[in-house]
């Protein structure tokens, strides 16, 4: 199928970094969220990232504003209907999910393909509370999107073969690579990933050793770009949490059990970079370990 159109549904971090991408590759992008601030940070963040890019080099000044242009911004979630495509990058909650996916169902295009960015959660169950899921699957961007090379592709057990194949052709347009991987819990980067951030709590916790000391140990020893606590405030705590509960539950297995210690920072509210703290506290000019 020729998908001209995106919408995509949810303008936060991962939201506005799809909506930067598809633009910028030439797609006409409708990003929908339920207030206008974050709409308008959104955009304002595309427009910051856009520039940096053009200063750079890696993409021509002209560019910035074409991109821009090519990005339409709507509170109301039956405008992303009219779409070829729509990727829902909303909170990692199912619940949250099946309803936009229920509410958007009246107002598709026959044709249109719908995708989730789920880090964790099962397609094939989103799916099935929709009217298409053979039209269904993941496609789930990497963070920050407009920096990372991987998009994971998951089938839903309905899927076919024509959707598989139209998402595959956008992420090359993309210049991204696309890895294939089948619906299970947390699929393949986060089902290696988040363990291993929570083993680094767990490490915490036990008084293994600090922040600093954990995250030094990995980046030096191991190294690896950021320590894992460090790279858990950039995904978000809340985030972590959500698909080791995901993990836990969904393959019955103790070693996916949230360290109780992610579980207490979550529950204070100190989610990361994006409340300005978590294993770090962003309040001052340097980041400072928590603990």
């Amino acid at each position: 199928m020729d998908i001209k159109k995106i919408g995509i549904i949810g303008a936060g971090q991962m939201g506005n970094g799809i909506a930067h991408v598809m633009a910028l590759a030439g797609y006409d992008v409708v990003l929908n969220d339920i207030n206008q601030q974050s709409l308008d940070a959104a955009l304002s963040a595309i427009h910051k990232n856009l520039a940096r890019q053009a200063s750079k080099g890696k993409i021509p000044e002209g560019d910035v504003t074409a991109t821009l242009d090519r990005i339409s911004t709507t509170l109301v979630l039956a405008d992303i209907g009219a779409t070829d495509l729509v990727i829902e990058a909303a909170t990692e909650r199912e619940t949250v999910k099946q309803a936009i996916f229920e509410d958007l169902q009246p107002h598709l295009l026959p044709h249109t393909i719908l995708t989730s960015n789920t880090s964790s959660i099962s397609i094939t169950r989103l799916a099935s509370r929709t009217d298409r899921p053979e039209r269904f699957m993941g496609f789930h961007f990497m963070n920050p999107v407009p920096v990372m090379q991987l998009v994971e592709l998951i089938r839903g057990i309905a899927t076919d073969e024509e959707t598989f194949a139209s998402c595959q052709a956008v992420v090359e347009r993309l210049g991204k690579t696309a890895a294939s991987a089948e619906d299970f819990p947390a699929f393949i980067v986060n089902r290696i990933l988040m363990p291993m951030i929570n083993e680094a709590v767990y490490t915490l916790y036990e008084g293994v050793g600090s922040v600093k000391s954990i995250d030094e140990s990995m980046k030096l020893g191991a190294n690896h770009p950021m320590g894992p606590l460090e790279l858990a405030d950039f995904i978000g705590l809340d985030t972590c949490l959500a698909i080791m509960n995901v993990l836990h539950e969904g393959l019955a297995d103790t070693k996916y059990r949230p360290c109780p210690l992610l579980t207490k920072y979550v529950e204070a509210g100190w989610l990361g970079r994006k409340t300005q703290r978590g294993f770090y506290d962003y309040r001052g000019e340097t980041p400072v370990p928590t603990r």
